[in-house]
């Protein structure tokens, strides 16, 4: 079933400026735009390198001068060890190392942004196991975990320092509005498997949490920034001070202009799209135990089509954090935010969105061995809907509320080596009433390089508007509906996984799961009009694994491999014929190896290929991605680096049926980064 809430972006305009050097941006685009084929490519990678070396004569601070908090020293890649015992908070909402989580997760760090070039958060999660990346267009992705892919993909909660940015209008995320300072990124934990227990419904196949710096972290002057022929022109300024003798702030502004993607034959699509964005932190610790963050973000997107008005896409939000530390063991905090967005796609809807969420979390220690979480969340949203002809939703204004609270205890059985983890959670929401959410998680550490652990869960997808409100006579030569009685889609997950370092220089994590689905969303045809009800189940099982090898003190190699099945049928009485089938939108096999260099002369090469198997239900082949980035720390204050994107491919699909589907093409850009 082809709902796309989205509608198909498109763009006729043809370039824009990059950020910084406006001069050797334009020349840039029209050079690479003159020269077809293959050539494009040489001519894009000497433009690229050009326009970064043109910034070796900039005044940066010379070797000495670097600003407090932020240094080139922070930036170096971590040892193995330092990654095997790496502090994480998804998992179990409090820091624990990541080798001792009862969990399959991942971290994507701030050294792997750099090294790996990206200039979003989907570039970000292409090397995880179990994650499934798919760039749909210029500005669309199909992001999910252990399956279910899609444009509207709704078994994936998505995270921005405890922000929840999934929308209720499909229970996805709008990709192309969360375009976050990654300069500004501490690192992004990426769960695969429900989370639902700590983070609440939505949190069924996964959890991605993107956690920014404090801002004591990025004091000083940044400026980034660089252009190619596929991001056009990008760039960044942040600056960082000193609040008083116990503060610390920070603001940014960025900037990304995206050229089109391609059509099959090869011709631009004309979906280019740019988008601003601003924001700020600031950081405040009173006293020892307690601590206040405030933060905030502003932005508004363009997306182009090339036969009528463009789509348009803004929002802001802002969070208040609270926390006051009792003792090593013991916590609170409360945290609130409110979230504004809008989207318009002319001709087929306007959405208005503002979402208010307030939370309580509380950590205290029982005994030796209780370790309890326990936490409070109340949220609103106001969604408010222009409808069309093409998309309509009824009620056009609708107020939803949820309530929750979770408890979670984690007994130590055996200490330091046997850990038990229990815990529930119940929300209420106004389609469904009462949803319970329970986990157990067991961890077994014999040594400290060793850890085998094992879960079982309960979590949910409650309805969203598009299940219960929808009602688009434009879905076909028929009416489409929601269902008044579509219920949550439900999931009971088994996992278990080994984490290991079996020597200095060799990490591996093998993580299996077997997930079976009930009331799964499906495309009533036996009745009109046509209905969205809970007619399909199912189950999935596979494999991830995952290896990083020290090969040398100068060279790393990181590889993972993914193996899954789908499987689903249509429930007694259902007519369902369509959904069922999405079982084949996510690939049986990936694969992906990086090899990470750091040569003499502050040179750093890195190189990553990736497989991606085929979808048969999309009718998308199998292939192959080579990225590449060649970095220059010219100096302890400025990098230089050049990064190629798909370099032995001139373009190829990643999602979409044949009809209307847009192919990526070959990226190469240069980008520069100067730290005063």
């Amino acid at each position: 079933m082809a709902l796309h809430p989205l509608g198909r972006p498109a763009n006729d305009q043809l370039e824009t400026p990059a950020m910084i050097d406006p001069k050797g941006s334009v020349s840039l685009h029209a050079t690479i735009r003159r020269v077809p084929g293959r050539r494009r490519v040489v001519f894009s990678m000497i433009a690229a390198l050009s326009f970064a070396l043109s910034f070796a004569t900039w005044p940066c601070p010379a070797a000495g001068a670097d600003p407090p908090g932020e240094t080139p020293s922070a930036l170096k890649k971590l040892s193995l060890e330092e990654l095997f015992t790496l502090e994480i908070t998804s998992v179990a909402k409090k820091s624990e190392p990541i080798s001792q989580s009862a969990a399959a997760i991942r971290v994507v760090t701030q050294d792997d942004l750099r090294r790996m070039g990206a200039l979003s958060i989907p570039e970000a999660l292409r090397f995880i196991p179990g994650v499934e990346v798919a760039r749909v267009d210029a500005r669309q992705y199909a992001i999910t975990a252990r399956g279910f892919n899609g444009t509207i993909a709704n078994k994936l909660l998505v995270l921005i320092d405890g922000r929840s940015v999934y929308t209720p209008l499909f229970s996805g995320v709008f990709w192309d509005a969360q375009d976050v300072f990654l300069d500004d990124v501490e690192q992004i934990e990426v769960i695969r498997g429900p989370g639902g227990t700590v983070w609440g419904t939505n949190a069924v196949n996964g959890v991605i949490n993107v956690i920014s710096k404090p801002a004591s972290s990025t004091q000083g002057l940044l400026l980034t920034g660089g252009g190619g022929n596929v991001e056009r022109g990008f760039g960044g300024i942040r600056y960082g001070g000193r609040l008083g003798p116990k503060g610390h702030f920070r603001v940014y502004g960025k900037y990304l202009n995206r050229g089109p993607s391609l059509r099959p034959d090869g011709d631009e699509a004309g979906d280019d799209f740019e988008v601003p964005q601003g924001g700020f932190r600031a950081d405040w610790a009173p006293s020892e135990t307690d601590a206040f963050t405030l933060q905030g973000d502003m932005y508004a997107g363009t997306g182009e089509r090339p036969s009528s008005d463009d789509d348009e896409f803004s929002g802001g939000n802002v969070l208040a954090r609270w926390t006051r530390g009792f003792s090593a063991a013991s916590d609170i905090q409360i945290s609130a935010y409110y979230d504004r967005t809008k989207r318009t796609i002319p001709n087929q809807f306007e959405e208005r969105l503002d979402t208010y969420d307030v939370g309580l979390r509380h950590r205290v220690a029982f005994g030796s061995r209780h370790d309890v979480v326990w936490g409070i969340g109340y949220r609103q949203y106001f969604d408010d809907i222009r409808n069309s002809m093409m998309i309509a939703f009824f009620p056009e204004e609708l107020l939803r509320r949820e309530y929750s609270g979770f408890v979670q205890d984690e007994i130590a059985l055996v200490p330091e080596r046997v850990r038990w983890t229990i815990g529930a959670k119940l929300e209420h929401n106004d389609y469904t009433g009462v949803e319970y959410q329970p986990s157990t998680r067991l961890a077994w550490t014999p040594t400290t390089k060793h850890t085998i652990w094992a879960a079982a869960s309960r979590a949910v997808r409650t309805p969203s508007r598009i299940d219960r409100d929808l009602h688009s006579p434009a879905s076909g030569p028929f009416l489409l509906a929601g269902g008044p009685n579509f219920e949550s889609e439900v999931l009971h997950a088994i996992e278990l996984g080994l984490k290991s370092q079996s020597s200095e220089r060799l990490t591996t994590s093998i993580s299996t799961y077997y997930n079976i689905y009930d009331d799964l969303r499906s495309f009533e045809t036996g009745a009109f009009p046509f209905l969205l009800a809970n007619g399909l189940e199912g189950d999935s099982y596979g494999a991830e694994v995952s290896a990083n090898y020290q090969a040398r003190s100068w060279w790393r190699l990181n590889s993972g491999y993914t193996i899954q099945r789908l499987e689903l049928e249509v429930e007694p009485g259902s007519s369902d014929t369509s959904q069922v089938k999405q079982e084949g939108d996510s690939p049986r096999h990936q694969w992906y190896l990086r090899s990470s260099m750091s040569l003499p002369h502050a040179f750093t090469v890195d190189i990553g290929v990736r497989a991606v198997g085929e979808l048969p239900n999309q009718r998308v082949p199998a292939y192959a991605a080579w990225d590449g980035r060649l970095g220059w720390q010219a100096s302890d204050a400025m990098e230089l680096a050049v990064v190629g994107r798909d370099l032995f491919d001139r373009q190829h699909p990643e999602f979409g049926a044949p009809s209307s589907r847009r192919e990526i093409g070959r990226s190469v850009y240069g980008k520069v980064t100067c730290r005063f």
